[in-house]
């Protein structure tokens, strides 16, 4: 008789990085376990709706922060962006000029933002936690000096259409948020930028020296997290129904938590699409599951704190 060997499959499920790996899946489902269990309402199909609604701008705002995270940078601005994004298109529309170029300045706006972050970081060779904290102090004064700290109500049939509206039980937030993370797994696997943005964030020098312009690699990261900050702005607008000048500091902290939920190494160079996109669902249905249950408001910011801080010490070991 031979003697019995252990199976891979069950010696990998024994590695702590594979379960790094899967942090957010299996913090996933078993929130959906646990909330269906004590809350009827959690599994119903308008609540999942509701849920996925809310994800669908987080989603988005996650993308592009794993975008730079995965260069090896950070960016604490998109909260701001998207803030001031949603000002100047209320501001645009208050004015009269139309609700598509509107939401076009919202985008742009995002953009031109992120370019500058990109520039003076990659340019000027200042780290991107002063860039982006200065970035994100200018955005919001701006959003309050253009809007004067007064909200604009936006009543546009095509925000409300698209905030409202549905491709069979599957809301447009969704669609558009799927549409956004497959570009962008598409991008990042099968695309010469991507390679070279894992190569710059797994080893700058190194990639420098392989010939790869990795100021110009840093750059569009961060131009692809201000036009998606800028993108979720707009769809923040549609599902408020105003443009509001305060600051949203939780998409912020979300974004990031979604990112390290998902696996992606905050050194930069590893990592996926996937990962923070579950992430983000993980923790919009964490906060869901809590408000069903009654919990209070005040809670709910120190259970996303607990949740990210034990995938960031699972992480540990697959560094």
């Amino acid at each position: 008789m031979t003697q019995a060997t252990t199976s891979p499959s069950w010696e990998r499920l024994r590695d702590p990085s594979f379960w790094a790996d899967w942090t957010a899946a299996v913090a996933l489902v078993l929130l959906i376990i646990g909330f269906s269990i004590a809350s009827p309402v959690f599994l119903t199909l308008g609540n999942i709706q509701a849920l996925l609604l809310a994800a669908a701008i987080l989603v988005v705002l996650t993308i592009g922060q794993t975008y730079v995270i995965l260069t090896g940078g950070i960016d604490l601005s998109v909260a701001s962006i998207l803030t001031l994004g949603s000002v100047v298109l209320g501001q645009a529309y208050s004015r009269g000029w139309g609700i598509g170029v509107a939401c076009l300045l919202a985008i742009v706006t995002g953009t031109l933002v992120g370019l500058i972050n990109g520039l003076v970081i990659a340019k000027g060779k200042i780290t991107d936690f002063i860039v982006t904290l200065g970035s994100l102090s200018a955005a919001s004064g701006a959003a309050l000096v253009l809007s004067n700290g007064r909200p604009v109500q936006i009543a546009d049939p095509f925000l409300l259409r698209l905030a409202t509206g549905r491709l069979g039980p599957i809301g447009y937030f969704v669609i558009l948020a799927a549409i956004v993370a497959i570009i962008a797994h598409f991008v990042l696997f099968h695309s010469r930028f991507g390679t070279h943005l894992l190569a710059t964030g797994g080893d700058t020098e190194a990639a420098r020296a392989m010939g790869i312009n990795t100021d110009r690699i840093k750059i569009t990261a961060y131009i692809i997290s201000g036009c998606l900050a800028g993108i979720a702005g707009v769809l923040l607008t549609a599902r408020v129904g105003a443009a509001e000048p305060a600051s949203n500091t939780s998409f912020l902290l979300n974004s990031v938590a979604a990112v390290v939920l998902g696996g992606v190494s905050l050194f930069g160079g590893r990592g996926t699409v996937i990962g923070p996109v579950v992430g983000a669902l993980l923790l919009t249905a964490l906060v869901n599951g809590l408000t069903l249950l009654a919990v209070s408001q005040f809670y709910q910011p120190l259970a996303v704190g607990i949740v990210v801080v034990l995938a960031a010490l699972l992480m540990r070991y697959q560094q």
